[in-house]
This record gives C-alpha cells, structure tokens and sequence, in this order.
C-alpha cells in the first residue's frame, strides 16, 4: 500500500491498534519513523519497538486494560508544513501529551527541543 503522509499512516495505524487492543502493530520502516518510535519509547507510550528488514514490529502499552495512546495529531501533512520557534513549541494537553518535531538535530519530543533550544517542523502531537 502506498500512502502519500507516512506519518499519517503510521499514526492510524497506532490508533487503530490500541483501539483494538492488539499487542503489537506492523508499519513499513523509514528512519523518521524509528525516530518516532524512539520518543514513544522514551516516553512511555509503548513498551518497545523492532525495527525489521521492511517493517517496525512496535509493541502496545496498556494500563489496567486501556491504552496509553489517547489520541495522535497529524499537525504539519505534506499539503501544509507548519514550523515553530523554540518559544512556539506547544504544551499538549497541560502536559499530559507531546509533541514532536524534525528539528536541525534530529526527530525531537518538544521537551527535549525546548531543552536544547531548537525549533523546527511541529510532525504530531500525542496524547
């Protein structure tokens, strides 16, 4: 299947999967969206993730039954970049969520771009 906002896909796919409370979900592999699955990583929303010769393997994180994953943002698509300054990095959900961007140093949860001081194209936001 060829999807034209891969990063769109990929956080369908994330969403559909948690709402059917499936262990683990397969996306085609691309180094922007290990990096994405690195900070989901970091941050808690999945338990881990393998990346494979075509494919990610990314495994489910639930918490008394109900997944972690609330919801996902596509905010830049490839119709509409949208970029942020270090003072416009959003704070999702009073905190409850994060955001990530493609910044100069790499894919970056906002905290981490905020820390270093980096803006760049605001990808998604996940709660």
């Amino acid at each position: 299947m060829n999807a034209n906002d891969p990063i769109g896909d990929m956080l369908a796919r994330l969403r559909n999967a948690h709402q059917a409370l499936h262990s683990e979900v397969n996306i085609p592999r691309s180094k922007m969206k290990a990096s994405i699955a690195d900070i989901l990583k970091d941050e808690g929303f999945i338990t881990d993730y393998a990346v494979g010769e075509k494919d990610i393997t990314i495994s489910l994180k639930y918490a008394e039954g109900r997944p972690l994953i609330g919801g996902t943002k596509r905010i830049s698509k490839p119709g509409r970049r949208v970029y942020v300054g270090v003072e416009g990095i959003p704070n999702v959900r009073n905190g409850l969520g994060i955001c990530i961007l493609s910044t100069s140093r790499g894919v970056l949860s906002g905290s981490v771009a905020a820390e270093r001081k980096v803006g760049g194209e605001l990808l998604c936001e996940i709660w």
